[in-house]
């Protein structure tokens, strides 16, 4: 053993060697005085890099088209933060239904707690928007201007001379176009797309806000895909944390196999390998070059690590060309490779998807059960009972119509019971825009002889015509009845 080398650990039930036990106790784009390391990770090629290459263009593509397809004269999706305004699959969302929002969110963790229990971080590999442009966008840029990991660390290395001038500029103008196509992109999901081309369309001096909006989001997008890069998988995102607590022996994650590839050691042309104990790794270091995020996957499971397959696409044509089979580094899980024993759907997976199912489901129903109209009735705050006669009460309501169609309607209101009278403060009957709403005021007037209490319930109907569409429950404050 060397002077300043750890020493190596052996775990005698599985016979295998740690030759560096301490890469726990750093991360591979930090060094020993704390400044950032930059990473240049091989390009890669392979069937797993294909696969997720062909999946990335279709999310790219669904997040593009997207934005321009509308249902009914409405977006198929828009999320309008600003007035409270979300329409998910053509089906526009109010604020009075944030409770299910709440639940689908409740139903998003969950799943991704499943799927993370069952998979791993298969969703940061093949789904994740921050892999799929850093990886199948901004980095095929990179790598088509700058060239492979070794170009770009001899460029990194180089002054500032004409080639590395032309270079940076054509690439970071590349990445800030890309930038501000991307926020563009974005900006419809927020305000539609008609709306969006209304203020690119117009003078800029007339939407200031929205230029200036355009301007951060591209920003932000340069300063992710230049700079930041992997950093926000490793110290912004919180999954990788959350896998830590999700993860268990029975998960399938990109698992090297140590049984076969320990003990590892050089290549040797026309050597038995088997004959004299070593394994199937030549410690290329193939894995850790392609690595996005500069791990070493045969140290184990860690937190960087996003499930991107590009070490097992790099491991697998390095077996292909010393003639030893592909896998030494896959899918699969520590059970199944330390025991031989894979199991997917523990107990632990089937009560998660057993909680998941049932959510589905309240979620099917409450969205099926969804009214086209949503009525709220609230009494005018600081305002009792008045009097109107020595027989006749009256309280005042706001009323807010929620029209959840892409057609105007004209809405009435009717006091249902006790027997009573009601009166519309403005126009009747109500007029609620297209996907929009309609407030105002009512007046119910009731006899004090029918209230059996200090609080009455009514009963109101909500009529389109002559159809009743809902009813609508509140109560008249009265007297103290002394009987």
């Amino acid at each position: 053993m060397k002077e300043g080398e750890a020493p190596e650990e052996k775990d005698e039930k599985r016979s295998i060697h740690i030759p560096n036990p301490n890469f726990r106790d750093h991360i591979g784009t930090i060094d020993d005085e704390g400044k950032r390391k930059f990473l240049y990770p091989r390009k890669t090629s392979g069937k797993y890099t294909n696969y997720r290459r062909y999946a990335s263009y279709v999310l790219l593509l669904i997040l593009v088209a997207t934005p321009f397809i509308y249902v009914d004269g409405r977006p198929f999706m828009m999320f309008n933060v600003l007035e409270r305004k979300f329409i998910l699959f053509g089906q526009i969302f109010w604020p009075e239904d944030f409770y299910l929002a709440v639940l689908a969110m409740i139903i998003g963790v969950l799943f991704i707690a499943v799927f993370t229990v069952a998979f791993g971080r298969l969703f940061c590999g093949w789904v994740c928007p921050q892999t799929i442009f850093m990886e199948h966008v901004f980095r095929r840029i990179e790598y088509w201007i700058d060239g492979d990991r070794n170009q770009q660390m001899r460029l990194a290395a180089m002054p500032w001379n004409a080639e590395k001038i032309r270079k940076r500029v054509l690439k970071n103008s590349l990445f800030y176009l890309i930038s501000f196509a991307v926020a563009n992109i974005f900006m419809m999901y927020l305000i539609s797309r008609d709306a969006w081309w209304a203020i690119v369309s117009d003078n800029p001096a007339h939407h200031l806000s929205g230029l200036f909006t355009l301007l951060i989001f591209s920003g932000v997008f340069f300063f992710i895909f230049a700079w930041f890069r992997e950093q926000v998988c490793l110290i912004v995102c919180p999954y990788g944390r959350l896998q830590s607590v999700l993860l268990d022996r029975h998960s399938v994650v990109i698992a090297y196999d140590y049984i076969r590839g320990e003990i590892r050691s050089k290549f040797r042309k026309g050597e038995d390998r088997e004959a004299v104990g070593k394994g199937d790794c030549i410690d290329c270091n193939q894995c850790v070059e392609v690595c996005p995020t500069g791990i070493d996957i045969r140290n184990g499971t860690q937190l960087e690590c996003i499930n991107c397959t590009a070490c097992m696409d790099a491991c697998d044509h390095i077996m292909d060309r010393i003639n030893r089979p592909r896998g030494l580094i896959r899918y699969d899980s520590e059970e199944n490779i330390a025991e031989n024993k894979k199991t997917i759907f523990t107990a632990r997976v089937i009560g998660y998807m057993a909680v998941l199912t049932i959510l589905i489901t309240g979620m099917s129903f409450l969205l099926a059960s969804r009214t086209e109209v949503e009525a709220i009735l609230l009494r005018m705050p600081g305002q009792l009972y008045q009097k109107v006669d020595e027989q006749t009460l009256s309280n005042v309501y706001n009323y807010k119509m929620i029209n959840k169609t892409p057609d105007a309607l004209e809405l009435q209101i009717r006091l249902l019971a006790p027997e009573g009278e009601l009166k519309l403060v403005g126009a009747n009957p109500i007029k609620v825009p297209p996907s929009d709403l309609a407030e105002g005021a009512l007046i119910i007037y009731l006899k004090k002889s029918i209230l059996q209490s200090r609080n009455t319930e009514v009963t109101l109907g909500l009529y389109k015509g002559e159809e009743l569409i809902d009813e609508i429950e509140t109560n008249f404050n009265g007297p103290i009845v002394r009987r």
